[in-house]
């Protein structure tokens, strides 16, 4: 690689992968532009990149999904590449289709591909042509309930009721028996208009006690499509991911060589090109079936990285940009264990609602084959306008017990205060016979911790944000409580005044 790929890289996104794209482009020596809303201002990802532009005021649609600003940005600062990240506009067609409107370069895939993979119904008619194994289930979209009872009949119950262009659990309903098929029908079709602007839904069979495991998957422009190997991501809550690891220990060598294989042909099959995620359910008699592919990069993207030795958004950037994917690519195995864990600013006690307020002590764990991806630092002010991921912490070792071990080692020295973090309860997770006897399934949560309770923040994590607040120069009888949902460390612990004495 002699030449420069891009002029300049706008990140059409914000928070941690924002902050992950800004490092890429340093290592390829690309100037980056950052976008962000009024809300913003100061965020992590505003601060690293080398310019950045205010696009709008804090809701979405007026700022991070409102592509006409974004190539206006772009244009009016010399980019000449996007990349989406994840989320937002990162699996809607209308900004790569823009961007090749504008004559720039959208670091993802085609329009069309994008499209067809967006929607479940099309994906499923493609992927079945191509001989993927498929979720027995309606081929198309129902339009009569009678259409709906005829597949559940051959199906079997219980089945699932899906949104065609859904995602993140909404629009989806199980049903256990024929009485409350109709209903589900009807609320399924409510929720899917008011979150996609589609009532398109479709059946298929429910398959119980799944394993959800994904595989990695890279296509550039010059013909050639390869894996990655896989992630295994079942433990879930509401639908999403908030552990993920690879390898699955659920997968035989010749069950991982026949999903790459099928991985591949659902890419190719799409014409896809780019980084992408092919998604499988896997169930408990060892049968694998397609359920979406994801046309961006992944959340958990990194801990392919750390068993490959990988850089995957590099590999975006470099396909984008019309090169070849690089030969290590081609001979590259899997070495070790990783283990990711999703920190989201929520409450795990509570339904895991969103938390909110200002960070008041940020300290991040470091130590060998310890990796953090966050979007933010001291000070950062934690809204609820945006997804509440903080950051992502992921840990590498040897072997998947060594990992686990090193997993909770870094939660527990990972200090965030002033806002709910998922933390702890992921320590629980991590820690509970099953997870670590291998038996991770997507309903792992409500089968195993239906009604887990912790208690607050610890003492050691009190202390530091005391300390950070002497250190900070707070006049004692001045401290006030942060807009989160909790009392802040201050308040917990009463009045406090700097000492002279020295002991």
């Amino acid at each position: 690689m002699s030449a420069q790929l891009f002029e300049k890289i706008l990140i059409a996104n914000r928070g941690e992968i924002a902050v992950r794209i800004i490092n890429a482009c340093r290592l390829l020596k690309i100037p980056t532009l950052a976008i962000y809303s009024s809300a913003d201002k100061n965020a992590l990802h505003v601060t690293l990149a080398d310019e950045a532009v205010e696009i709008g005021p804090p809701a979405p649609r007026e700022s991070y999904l409102a592509v006409e600003k974004i190539i206006q940005a772009a244009n009016e600062n010399s980019c000449d590449a996007i990349h989406p990240g994840y989320g937002f506009l990162a699996e809607n067609p209308a900004l790569p289709q823009a961007c090749e409107n504008a004559g720039i370069v959208f670091i993802g895939p085609p329009a069309g591909a994008m499209e067809l993979l967006g929607n479940k119904i099309a994906s499923r008619i493609k992927m079945a042509d191509a001989g993927v194994p498929l979720i027995p289930g309606m081929k198309a979209a129902g339009s009569d309930i009678r259409q709906f009872e005829q597949a559940a009949a051959k199906a079997g119950y219980p089945v699932l009721i899906k949104a065609a262009a859904g995602g993140g659990g909404k629009g989806m309903r199980v049903v256990h028996e024929p009485d409350n098929l109709g209903p589900s029908i009807e609320a399924a079709k409510r929720e899917a208009v008011k979150a996609f602007g589609d009532d398109t839904i479709y059946l298929e069979k429910f398959i119980e006690s799944p394993r959800h495991i994904e595989f990695q998957v890279l296509a550039d422009n010059h013909g050639h499509t390869v894996h990655l190997f896989e992630r295994e991501c079942s433990i879930q809550r509401r639908h999403q991911k908030i552990i993920e690891e690879t390898p699955s220990v659920a997968l035989t060598p010749e069950i991982r060589k026949k999903m790459g294989a099928a991985a591949v042909k659902v890419a190719e099959a799409a014409g896809y090109r780019n980084a992408g995620t092919v998604e499988f359910l896997f169930d408990k008699s060892g049968q694998f079936y397609f359920l979406e592919m994801n046309t961006r990069v992944q959340v958990e993207h990194p801990i392919t990285e750390m068993v490959t030795g990988a850089d995957l958004v590099v590999e975006q950037i470099k396909i984008a940009a019309g090169e070849k994917i690089s030969g290590y690519i081609h001979t590259i195995e899997q070495r070790g264990h990783a283990i990711e864990c999703r920190i989201y600013a929520e409450d795990a006690e509570n339904d895991f609602l969103p938390s909110s307020g200002e960070i008041l002590y940020y300290e991040e764990p470091v130590g060998p084959g310890i990796r953090v991806d966050s979007g933010v630092s001291l000070g950062a002010v934690v809204g609820v306008d945006y997804d509440p991921i903080l950051a992502k912490l992921i840990v590498y070792a040897p072997d998947r017990e060594l990992a686990i071990a090193k997993m909770i080692n870094a939660l527990t020295d990972y200090k965030i205060l002033g806002i709910k973090t998922s933390k702890k309860f992921m320590i629980d997770v991590l820690a509970h016979p099953e997870f670590r006897a291998g038996r991770t399934f997507t309903n792992f949560i409500e089968t195993n911790m239906p009604e887990r309770k912790t208690d607050g923040n610890s003492v050691a994590e009190i202390g530091a944000a005391a300390l950070s607040a002497l250190l900070a120069g707070k006049p004692e009888g001045k401290t006030s409580a942060p807009k989160s949902v909790y009392l802040s460390p201050w308040q917990m612990i009463g009045q406090w005044e700097i000492s002279s004495r020295i002991t």
